[in-house]
């Protein structure tokens, strides 16, 4: 799989852009702040319709445009496919594939596959667990487009039912007649979330224990010095389940989380918020016997989260797929064995997509087509542009 044409319209810093791709390594070279991060957040978007860098849409339109468009042209087997998608400020956005509307945007999800390695990923491993819990749902995704709309769902009914506890707690200090009648409703949507829920689950659980052994691997070539890598899913549903929760069925998991919210009910309707379900779980990442947050090094750090997107690598590529690898700034962040590792692995890559702040941030035995990221503008209102590109070793020579 590669992306053969990108075009942003409005794109963040992008006022207008296209650009030609081929397989092997593009390295897009550029100070910070002029643009080349957006580059990348914009492919990763069809890929995952979020970004990794803001946690909603309208940071991606440009500042005085009113939408932003992205689209891209994926060749993958001898077929080729554009995914396009308008990001509309304060409206549903709009996708199409090969010019022909879509009924949702999830309908793209899957044409593109990419796995992206940029700064932000250190808080997968020192950060909170809402940043794990989407790094799982967006590898699920990929792997399996349908997820997308079990998660939608679970989410819509997660905050409906929120918004019932919150008014169950009030009729209940209130001692009103309507707290019996709000509490049946709540067993309705209790068995939804369970339903949907247990989808969530199930795809989660199925992605750890797949992800497991490559993490363990990618780990070791990374850090061959250092402790074991390990993973493990982390629910308070499990604490007395007796079994492997990764072999438990759909039914089981829905059956299991049915009983979690029954027993959390006061509690939820007393602080009035779901305690129970997959929005409440963790991903246990360790060294050897200690978690990684809080004992892991620096270096150890980077090391644990290169190795978890690596290990999503390899994953992907296991069920068939070879994704575009997406790496964001990241050798400047890495020590020189590090950096030689990595570009092993882009070596062995269809298509790579690579930003620096400079070309000595790069590794030597990394060959790539290099491309120059400028700006053009006042201070307040600049706009990123792209010179041609030029094959051979990213340096100073080859940066136009």
């Amino acid at each position: 799989m590669y992306v053969r044409r990108l075009t942003l319209h409005d794109f963040r810093s992008w006022d207008d852009v296209t650009v030609d791709l081929e397989p092997g390594v593009s390295v897009f070279v550029g100070r910070n702040g002029f643009g080349k991060t957006n580059l990348v957040e914009a492919l990763n978007y069809l890929a995952t319709l979020g970004s990794h860098r803001v946690a909603t849409d309208q940071p991606l339109i440009r500042v005085g445009a009113e939408s932003a468009s992205v689209a891209a042209t994926v060749h993958n087997a001898g077929r080729e496919l554009t995914a396009e998608i308008d990001i509309v400020a304060g409206r549903a956005n709009k996708a199409r594939i090969n010019t022909a509307p879509c009924r949702r945007p999830r309908e793209l999800l899957g044409i593109l596959q990419s796995v992206l390695f940029a700064p932000e990923d250190l808080a997968l491993v020192r950060g909170e667990p809402g940043g794990r819990r989407r790094f799982l749902d967006d590898l699920a995704i990929l792997r399996t487009p349908r997820i997308a709309a079990e998660k939608a769902d679970y989410e819509r009914v997660l905050k409906q039912r929120n918004a019932l506890l919150k008014t169950a707690y009030a009729a209940a200090r209130r001692g009103g007649p309507d707290a019996d009648s709000m509490l049946s409703t709540l067993d309705v949507w209790d068995a939804q979330l369970a339903r949907f829920g247990a989808e969530v689950l199930a795809a989660r659980l199925e992605v750890v224990a797949s992800l497991a052994p490559h993490l363990t691997v990618a780990y070791a070539s990374l850090a061959p010095h250092s402790r074991a890598a390990t993973v493990a899913y982390t629910s308070s549903l499990f604490e007395d389940f007796d079994g492997d929760p990764a072999a438990a069925s759909v039914a089981e998991l829905e059956r299991l989380l049915l009983d979690g919210l029954a027993a959390a009910r006061q509690r939820e309707i007393e602080r009035g918020v779901c305690l129970v379900g997959p929005h409440r779980d963790d991903l246990d990442l360790r060294l050897g016997n200690e978690p990684a947050k809080g004992f892991a090094s620096h270096g150890e750090s980077w090391s644990y989260a290169l190795a978890l997107r690596l290990a999503s690598l390899e994953l992907l590529r296991a069920g068939g797929s070879e994704p575009v690898l997406l790496l964001d700034d990241v050798f400047a962040e890495l020590d020189a064995k590090r950096r030689t590792a990595l570009a092993e692995v882009a070596a062995d890559t269809e298509q790579v997509i690579v930003t620096a702040a400079v070309p000595e941030d790069l590794p030597p035995a990394l060959r790539a087509a290099t491309f120059q990221v400028t700006v053009d503008g006042p201070a307040d209102a600049r706009v990123s542009r792209l010179a041609e590109a030029e094959s051979g070793a990213p340096g100073p020579s080859s940066a136009v």
